[in-house]
């Protein structure tokens, strides 16, 4: 399929995490819903609420529903706004991680887990120990699973170094000083916590060195993904404010990365957030746009277009809908 696929009518959804279990494509979104709330930095007008599941038998075929797998007002610490999502499945179970604002208004991750892919998914009485910030995306290695996450801006990494919460809050580097890196842990066996600290993800230029805070058109914003082609790591993220996708490689799932390029040029819509999946011997980059909506960057539209690779591993550049 060369020409991109919307995927959902009945239902405004973004930010697709997709996986294949049991010979299926199952996709984990969010849930775009009409708040009322003016659009503000902070993304307080993304007041998501539930999550419901997809699954597809074949990528051009039907799309189906399951429902609703897991809604706020069932999670024990829930405050608001269920974000970006991502499963994960170990030993017959599946395990759904979140980012969920607490009681106290900073975004934690939780777990929650069904004996089913499509759910319905019971959460923990916690957040899992440590966690913060939004957008987890676990990547399987050999039975290792790895979480990569964070977020600027209302994703609040900017109020967190060396994994402690600052006392002035939200702090942005120089734009000559290094740029705010996403976060990599391993979890442990168990699937429920960190196994340790979570490390910085650095990505570097071309040079070595890495990305600057200035340098908004590739340091990284939000929206973590880790795929793997070739033997090599490429991990893939938003810039935000330059609305752009992009990628970096690696030689191990820690990093250190070197960004490569543009993955997603611009789409309509303020934010764009991705996964990368390969079924039946192709690959397909899922995303989102605000076509639907006539550019309502709060309600969301998942799509889904053939992400192909050049001779070298690089990958060609789609164009957005922003033109």
């Amino acid at each position: 399929m060369k020409e991109p696929r919307y995927l959902v009518d009945h239902l405004y959804t973004a930010d697709p995490a997709v996986h294949v279990f049991n010979g299926k494509l199952y996709i984990y979104p969010s849930h775009d819903v009409e708040s009322g709330i003016p659009e503000n930095d902070n993304g307080d007008h993304f007041d998501m609420r539930d999550y419901h599941v997809f699954s597809m038998d074949s990528i051009d075929g039907e799309v189906t529903d399951h429902g609703v797998a897991l809604d706020v007002k069932d999670i024990p610490w829930a405050g608001r706004q269920l974000w970006d999502c991502d499963a994960a499945h170990k030993d017959g179970k599946y395990y759904v991680y979140f980012p969920l604002k607490d009681q106290t208004d900073i975004f934690r991750i939780g777990v929650a887990i069904s004996d089913k892919p499509e759910g319905p998914f019971i959460p923990l009485e916690a957040p899992m120990k440590g966690s913060y910030s939004i957008d987890p995306c676990v990547f399987e290695e050999d039975g290792n699973y790895y979480m990569y996450f964070g977020g600027l801006w209302g994703g609040q990494l900017q109020r967190y170094r060396n994994n402690k919460a600052l006392e002035a809050g939200g702090v942005f580097p120089a734009d000559d000083e290094d740029a705010l890196c996403p976060k990599v842990v391993k979890i442990s066996d168990d699937m429920l916590e960190f196994a340790e600290e979570p490390k910085d993800l650095v990505i570097l230029d071309e040079i070595g060195n890495p990305l600057k805070s200035g340098d908004n058109d590739r340091r990284f914003f939000e929206a973590s993904w880790m795929h793997k082609y070739n033997g090599k790591y490429y991990f893939s993220y938003s810039t935000g404010d330059t609305h752009k996708l992009c990628y970096a490689t690696g030689d191990n799932p820690y990093g250190p990365f070197t960004y490569q390029g543009v993955i997603l040029t611009p789409v309509v819509g303020w934010t764009t957030h991705h996964s990368i999946c390969e079924f039946k011997g192709k690959w397909y980059l899922f995303h989102h746009d605000c076509v639907p909506s006539k550019g309502k960057t709060w309600l969301r539209s998942l799509k889904v277009v053939e992400l192909e690779y050049n001779a070298d591993g690089s990958i060609k550049t789609i164009e957005g809908t922003a033109k």
